[in-house]
């Protein structure tokens, strides 16, 4: 398993071997393009020398934001998404013991229940629950019972909906055409 995110080779094997540095690449993805927020994850661990959750979350705030605001920014927003993932990571430092692949994997949960677990992180409502258990199950080998169902339109086989179907360049331009769709869709919806 190799996920292909960011198209930084870094980047994404930092992904691939690091369940915190894809929640929070998951988590910083709003607001700016996927590739950027996914490419989060390893600049923080460059910056801060670690990406340990505990360490991240007793971090100093200020130094913690001024890290993010470093060229390259890790995000748009580097104040208060600093605070998030320092939320996060405290989240994953006391209810999961530090393991953040404990959310999916602890006691054998099926897919409503990582669900359920992810929507009570920090920063996490349904919709980016339902993606990042999509992406567990289409990339990451979850294989939970019930996780296609769990994650709804985003578990769909063959769809290219969101950061959980991009494999590729190809797929990327695909689920980028979906999204500008959508929003299109949207703006339509809005006139009338």
């Amino acid at each position: 398993m190799a996920l292909h995110i960011t198209g930084d080779d870094a980047a994404d094997r930092l992904l691939t071997d690091d369940p915190l540095a894809l929640l929070i690449g998951m988590l910083l993805d709003q607001q700016v393009p996927m590739e950027t927020a996914f490419a989060g994850p390893l600049k923080i661990s460059e910056r801060a020398g670690t990406l340990d959750a505990g360490a991240l979350a007793h971090a100093n705030p200020d130094d913690f934001a001024q890290l993010f605001k470093e060229t390259p920014a890790v995000h748009r927003f580097p104040g208060s998404m600093a605070a998030r993932v320092q939320a996060l990571c405290a989240e994953i430092e006391g209810e999961w013991g530090g393991d953040a692949a404990a959310i999916w994997t602890r006691g054998a949960p099926d897919g409503a229940e990582v669900f359920k677990r992810l929507k009570k992180l920090p920063g996490f409502g349904e919709q980016k629950a339902k993606i990042f258990l999509a992406l567990l199950g289409k990339q990451y080998g979850y294989a939970g019972a019930g996780w296609r169902e769990a994650s709804g339109a985003y578990g769909e086989d063959g769809s290219y909906r969101s950061v959980a179907d991009i494999v590729s360049s190809e797929s990327l331009a695909k689920v980028r055409e979906h999204k500008r769709a959508q929003k299109a869709a949207a703006k339509a919806s809005a006139k009338e």
